[in-house]
């Protein structure tokens, strides 16, 4: 069976749609196989797009990983001047984002190929369910590359179940200059937030805030 992180799927297409009901948005996304979760909104998706706070108006906005498009679609309808970046290795995930945010009539999302965004874009917001099954190396690999993309005020938010490594993430996150605090804590999923490195320097402190 394919991973939902290859980059061209080889498991045949089965079309199929899922709602996103949340206080202020509902929305069908169309889904396929060889996707992340295409037959349900995964749960910890939900418990971001419940947590975190409303993303920046404006700037670049970032959604990594994006599969069908839950986060990036519900990004920009929560900041509709700002332009969101949906990136995903999986080329049919990114075809499927980009037909969803026509549908929905989000026409300021950018759903493309993780290696096809512009070296120069800087990030005011990443909000990430990321790829936790790639492996530990990669996964650093991947948060190492666009955490470093994030504006000196930028903020990201992440979501990782605790059994797959939420809290050992954390620290690895903070050793590595990015300061991360836990900010919620639901069904066995973690909300981390994770500052630029810039917001550390000057501090005369180690960041290894958490809370519970």
């Amino acid at each position: 069976m394919a991973h939902y992180f290859e980059e061209r799927p080889e498991t045949a297409s089965r079309p199929g749609s899922v709602t996103l009901v949340l206080p202020d948005l509902h929305l069908k996304l169309e889904t396929d196989s060889g996707v992340f979760s295409p037959e349900r909104v995964d749960q910890g998706t939900r418990i971001l797009l419940e947590s975190v706070p409303p993303p920046p108006a404006g700037g670049d906005l970032l959604d990594l990983g994006c599969g069908y498009g839950p986060i990036a679609l519900t990004m920009a309808a929560r900041a509709p001047q700002a332009t969101v970046w949906a990136v995903d290795v999986n080329r049919r995930s990114v075809e499927l984002c980009a037909g969803n945010a026509r549908t929905a009539g989000l026409d300021k999302v950018r759903s493309v190929h993780v290696d096809e965004v512009p070296p120069d874009v800087r990030f005011r917001a990443i909000w990430s369910n990321p790829a936790i099954r790639i492996g530990k190396a990669a996964m650093h690999d991947m948060l190492t590359r666009w955490l470093s993309r994030l504006t000196p005020d930028g903020v990201a938010h992440l979501v990782v179940q605790k059994h797959l490594g939420s809290d050992s993430l954390q620290r690895w996150l903070n050793d590595r200059g990015w300061p991360t605090t836990r900010t919620a804590s639901r069904s066995s999923y973690r909300i981390l937030q994770v500052r630029a490195r810039e917001a550390a320097e000057g501090s005369p402190e180690k960041v290894t805030g958490q809370t519970t």
